[in-house]
C-alpha cells in the first residue's frame, strides 16, 4: 500500500510546519495532563479516600503491573506489525484512543458506594486495566515525534520540546486539584471535578493535534512477523544498556509513591502535593533545556552518567535539610526544602529526556540492521525489565508505607491514613518518608547511570548510522514502489 511518507535523504532540510509542531505540543501536553492526574493522585485516592487496606492495595498494584503486561505483548505486536494506511501508523491509533482514555481516567476516580470487599477489589483493577490498555495505544501520541520527519536534528529538536511538555503537563492536575479545592472541601469530589476537566480538555486536545501532524519518516508497508523483532532487540548491545538502566530506575517507583505523604507529613494536607510536584516539574523542564543546551557539547552517555551523579548528591542534601527541619521546625527550612525539590528535578530533565534520544538511536541502529522498525516492539522489551522491577516496587511500596490492621501488617514507615493534619505523623515516619523519597531515590537514578558505561553509540558512530538508515529507506521505498 502507498504511504504518505518521505525517504528521501534529509540533509539539513526542514519539515515540520510551525503549526503542526504546536499543535503536536498541545496534544501532548494534555495528554500527558490527564496520565499525570492518575500519577498524581491515584495513590492518594485509594489510601485516603477508599482507604484501602495495604495488603490489598499491594495485591491491587501487583495485578494492574501483570495483566497489562501481559496484555501489551500482543498490543505491542499488532502496533509493531499492522501494515501502515495513508494516515501513517501511530496516529489513527491515538485518534481513536482519545475518547476511552478520557473516560477511564474518570472513571479511576469514581467508585460506587455499594461496592466492598472484593467486589470493589474487582471494580479497581478492571478500571485500572482497561486504563493501561487504553494508555498503551494513547502512548503513541509520543511515537508521532521519532516519525515526523527524516532530519535528525529536527527530530531530537521535537522530542526535546515533547519532553519538556510532558513534564509540565504532568505537573498541571497539581494546580488544577489545589484551585478544586478552594471550592470543594471533600477530598474525592475534588478528584472527581480534576479529572472530569483534565478529561475533556485532554480529549479535544488530542483529536485535534492528531488531526494536524503528518508521518514522514518512510519504512516498509508490508505487513511483517512482529515476534521477529525481539530476537533482534536481545542480541543488540545497544539496546541492554538501556534495558538494565531502566530495570534499575524504576525502582524508584518506591521514592515517587512516596512524594504525596512526603507532602502531606511537611505541609499537613496531601493536596498540597502542588507545593512538591510544581517546583519538581519546573525543575525538570529547566533541567531538558539545560541538557540540549550541555548537547552542544558532550554526548548523551557522559550527560546521563553525570546526571547520575549529581542526583544522589543533590538528594543527600535535600535529606539533610528536611531532617533538621522536621526536627527543628523553621518555615525557612521549609521553603529550602522546596527550592532542593526544584534542584532534583533538573535531574528529572536528563532522565526523561536523554532515555527517549537514546532509544530513537538505538531503532535507527536495529532498523539498519534488520530493515524494520520496532517502535512498539523495543519499548516493549525494555517494559520486560521495568515491569519486573516495578511491579517489585508497587507492591512493596504499601507495605513500606503503612500498617495493615486486618492482617497485622507492621510497616516500615507506620503512616497513618486519614488524618486530617498530616504534620501530625510521628518523627520516625517523617523521617523514613523523607529517606525513601529522596536518598532512595539519588541511588537508584546513579545506578541507571551505570550500564551507560558500556554504551558508545554516540558522536559520529549515530550519524553515519543515521545517514545509512536514510539511503535504506530511500531504497525500500524504491523496492515497494516497483512491486
Amino acid at each position: 500500500m502507498e504511504t504518505t511518507t518521505v525517504a528521501a535523504p534529509a540533509g539539513e532540510q526542514k519539515f515540520i510546519k510551525r503549526s503542526e509542531f504546536i499543535l503536536y505540543l498541545v496534544a501532548v501536553f494534555f495528554y500527558t495532563n490527564m496520565t499525570g492526574m492518575i500519577g498524581s493522585y491515584r495513590n492518594d485516592y485509594l489510601v485516603n479516600v477508599l482507604k484501602i487496606p495495604s495488603g490489598r492495595l499491594s495485591l491491587y498494584n501487583t495485578l494492574i503491573s501483570v495483566i497489562p503486561f501481559v496484555l501489551n505483548f500482543f498490543i505491542a505486536m499488532y502496533i509493531d506489525g499492522r501494515k501502515i494506511g495513508k494516515a501513517g501508523k501511530f496516529r489513527p491509533l491515538a485518534l481513536i484512543a482519545a475518547v476511552p482514555v478520557g473516560v477511564l481516567l474518570v472513571l479511576s476516580f469514581i467508585t460506587p458506594k455499594s461496592f466492598s470487599g472484593a467486589v470493589l477489589m474487582i471494580y479497581l483493577v478492571t478500571v485500572a486495566v482497561a486504563w493501561s490498555i487504553a494508555t498503551n495505544f494513547g502512548n503513541t501520541t509520543n511515537m508521532v515525534a521519532v516519525v515526523m520527519t527524516p532530519n535528525l536534528k529536527e527530530r531530537d529538536t521535537v522530542m526535546s520540546f515533547r519532553g519538556i511538555v510532558s513534564a509540565v503537563g504532568n505537573s498541571a492536575p497539581l494546580v488544577i486539584v489545589l484551585v478544586i479545592g478552594l471550592f470543594a472541601k471533600d477530598k474525592g469530589t475534588r478528584f472527581i471535578i480534576g479529572s472530569a476537566l483534565c478529561s475533556v480538555v485532554g480529549i479535544l486536545a488530542m483529536l485535534i493535534g492528531m488531526k494536524a501532524v503528518h508521518e514522514r519518516v518512510a519504512y516498509t508497508a508490508k505487513k511483517k512477523n512482529p515476534l521477529a523483532g525481539f530476537g533482534a532487540i536481545l542480541s543488540n548491545k545497544y539496546a541492554w544498556a538501556i534495558i538494565l538502566s531502566e530495570f534499575l530506575k524504576s525502582f524508584r517507583g518506591i521514592a515517587t509513591y512516596m512524594g504525596v505523604f512526603m507532602a502531606g507529613a511537611l505541609l499537613g494536607d496531601t493536596d498540597k502535593f502542588l507545593l512538591f510536584g510544581l517546583p519538581t516539574g519546573i525543575g525538570t523542564a529547566v533541567g531538558m533545556l539545560l541538557i540540549n543546551f550541555l548537547l552542544k557539547k558532550f554526548n548523551s552517555k557522559v550527560l546521563y552518567i553525570a546526571s547520575g551523579i549529581y542526583s544522589v548528591t543533590i538528594n543527600v542534601f535535600a535529606f539533610a535539610v528536611g531532617y533538621i527541619y522536621f526536627k527543628s521546625p523553621n518555615p525557612v527550612l521549609q521553603i529550602v526544602f522546596i527550592v532542593f525539590l526544584f534542584l532534583i528535578g533538573l535531574q528529572f530533565g536528563a532522565s526523561n529526556l536523554l532515555p527517549s534520544m537514546l532509544q530513537a538511536d538505538v531503532l535507527e541502529d536495529l532498523e539498519l540492521k534488520t530493515n524494520k522498525r520496532f517502535d512498539a516492539s523495543f519499548p516493549f522489551v525494555i517494559g520486560i525489565g521495568t515491569f519486573i522491577s516495578g511491579t517489585i516496587a508497587g507492591a512493596l511500596a504499601p507495605r513500606i508505607l503503612y500498617d495493615d490492621p486486618t492482617t497485622g501488617w507492621k510497616s516500615i514507615i507506620g503512616y497513618m491514613p486519614g488524618l486530617a493534619d498530616d504534620t501530625a505523623q510521628s518523627l520516625d515516619s517523617k523521617i523514613k518518608l523523607l529517606f525513601f523519597y529522596t536518598i532512595f531515590h539519588g541511588l537508584m537514578m546513579f545506578l541507571a547511570g551505570v550500564p551507560f558505561f558500556f554504551y558508545k553509540l554516540t558522536g559520529k558512530t549515530k550519524e553515519e548510522i543515521h545517514e545509512q538508515v536514510l539511503q535504506q529507506r530511500a531504497a525500500q521505498k524504491q523496492q515497494d514502489k516497483a512491486e
